[in-house]
């Protein structure tokens, strides 16, 4: 986005619509970024602060309460955000996981207009058994992964650091390019700049308004 009026503002994010299938989801063209999480990792704070709306993406003291997946629609046509069910909570029985398992993966294996995956890990319990096959999904589809290690507030800054470096070079290893890494705060707004720029190379629409001519 090189000028003012393409420029993607994520305080203009609006709730579009829920889906529980594949089929319910909005039409399959544009541009949209998924983010990704186990359902106590502050993957809703994350969405939240990112669109400076603490009402936009539900946050609870009961994680895995959010079933579906929901969009928000962004002030660029065609461009959203989606906020993939949480997953991997314990106290969630297994039906309920094994359901959400088998959308999730119709959705990153079938969805065309997802460009990136924000794979949202509480920096004090990363790579969990959800994180790794969300890594295992983005290598065999080679869709660009960016992982969120959120509450970055919550550990002195050089384990932060040293966690950061670490993962890094260790998804590296599997993904190549097609991954960075950051540490997030919600709490403090940090890492939100970041977030924001890795975003808005994901949803630069001009490609596709180049296609459609």
């Amino acid at each position: 986005m090189t000028n003012q009026e393409n420029r993607i503002f994520y305080n203009s994010a609006q709730f579009l619509l829920s889906a529980s299938k594949l089929n319910q989801c909005p039409d399959d063209s544009g541009a949209e970024v998924a983010f990704a999480g186990r359902s106590n990792a502050g993957k809703s704070s994350a969405i939240n602060t990112l669109t400076n709306n603490k009402k936009l993406a539900r946050t609870s003291k009961t994680p895995g309460r959010t079933q579906l997946i929901n969009f928000f629609s962004l002030n660029i046509d065609n461009t959203r955000l989606v906020d993939l069910p949480g997953y991997g909570y314990a106290k969630v029985p297994v039906a309920m996981k094994e359901h959400w398992q088998k959308h999730l993966d119709q959705y990153l294996q079938q969805r065309h207009s997802l460009q990136g995956v924000v794979l949202v890990m509480d920096i004090r319990h990363p790579m969990k058994e959800f994180d790794h096959m969300m890594v295992d999904w983005c290598e065999s589809t080679q869709v660009p992964l960016h992982v969120l290690l959120t509450k970055a507030d919550k550990i002195k800054r050089g384990p932060a650091q040293s966690t950061l470096l670490s993962l890094r070079k260790a998804l590296k290893e599997v993904l190549g390019d097609k991954v960075t890494v950051q540490t997030f705060s919600a709490l403090k707004s940090s890492g939100v700049d970041q977030l924001k720029s890795q975003l808005d190379i994901w949803l630069d629409t001009s490609e596709y308004e180049l296609e459609e001519e």
